[in-house]
């Protein structure tokens, strides 16, 4: 039985939120948060601003975790790692369009 005798329809509850809050951020990157400042003072990393607290997009620990990988592995500078995850993401984007326009063919 419905809590309470009210019964909620799925298409009535709230959308699941896409962001996620600094300490889940932080969590879930495995990033200082020092590190994750200097992203976005770089404009490298562009949270949600609400109010006064930044939230983050899931895709973005992905991208971080990518970058710090690629930081640890070969001695990058937070500069050096932030170009090669933007170049890798290009050739992924072009290798998808490559896929796509040869199905055309």
């Amino acid at each position: 039985m419905p809590y309470g005798g009210i019964r909620i329809e799925k298409s009535e509850l709230p959308i699941r939120s896409e962001l996620l809050g600094w300490s889940q951020f932080v969590e879930f990157t495995g990033l200082h948060p020092s590190r994750i400042g200097e992203l976005i003072e770089m404009g490298w990393l562009d949270p949600v601003v609400s109010g006064e607290r930044y939230l983050f997009r899931k895709r973005d620990v992905y991208r971080l975790r990518k970058f710090q990988r690629l930081c640890q592995d070969f001695g990058l500078s937070a500069t050096g790692g932030s170009i090669i995850v933007d170049l890798l993401e290009r050739v992924e984007a072009l290798e998808c369009e490559v896929r796509q326009l040869r199905r055309l063919l």
